[in-house]
Parts: C-alpha cells; structure tokens; sequence
C-alpha cells in the first residue's frame, strides 16, 4: 500500500489561548457530583511543547501505524531535541520520502516498522539516504 505524504505546520509560539483547567477530574467509570471549580487557565503549549525552537507539528496520512493509535489526520507534535532511540515513533525523510513509523533497531540492522500488520517493515541500508526528523512526542485526534 502507498503512504500518502504528510503535511508539516511550524510551531508559533505567539498563539496564546487561555483555556479553563477543572480541577475536578472526570471520572471514567461511574458519575461523580460536578464541581464548578476552575483550577486555572490550561495553555496546551505549556504541555505539549518542550522544546519550542526544535518542534513542529505534522499531520498524518494513510493508515500504516494505526495499532499505535495514530489515524489519518492526526496532529503530530513533533520535538527535533529529542534523540530517537529503540521503540520511539519518529519523523524519519528515507530516500527523500517522509514517514511516520517506529524506529527499531535489531541485530546491528535499523529498521523503519509500521504499526499495521497490511505494512511491510523497511529496513534502513546503510546506503540509504535517511534522516530522523524528530520523535513524535504527542498525538491529537479527534474523539
């Protein structure tokens, strides 16, 4: 199956939306009695972003790492500070073409694995031309 490209957005840290932040948590199982208590307000920069200088978001396309809970459309948050090591899922350019995948190294070998099992697992040859781009720190989807 092909991989459609990914779509790259530069992170902006000047966008500033105060959000209220209930203390209260919400209980997953059985209701609990509301509390109209606002902790704080939540900027969603303050959480997802570690390194501002060296993080972008990318938005995912096609379906191959859908066992790790990314879907087609997903924002990616991406940090380049980050160093990619065994079992991370990174932004990695192999042989020109950008992917999202787990990185895996085994036997001295590097490998590129999908998290579908319809994907066939892409083993980095030492001629190849390849880059990590980043490790994928937080994935937003729409419930």
């Amino acid at each position: 199956m092909e991989q459609a490209p990914l779509e790259l957005f530069a992170f902006e840290p000047r966008t500033h939306h105060g959000l209220p932040l209930y203390l209260a948590p919400v209980s997953a199982g059985f209701p609990s009695p509301a509390e109209d208590y606002i902790d704080k307000k939540l900027d969603l920069n303050e959480h997802l972003v570690r390194h501002p200088a060296a993080t972008f978001f990318v938005r995912a396309a096609g379906d191959s790492m859908r066992d790790a809970g990314v879907a087609s459309g997903d924002i990616l948050v991406v940090d380049r500070a980050v160093t990619a090591t065994d079992g991370h899922i990174v932004i990695a350019a192999l042989d020109g073409e950008l992917t999202v995948k787990r990185l895996r190294r085994r036997n001295g070998r590097l490998y590129l694995v999908p998290a579908n099992p319809d994907y066939a697992a892409m083993e980095v040859s030492p001629e190849a031309s390849f880059e990590v781009w980043g490790v994928v720190t937080y994935i937003i989807h729409k419930a």
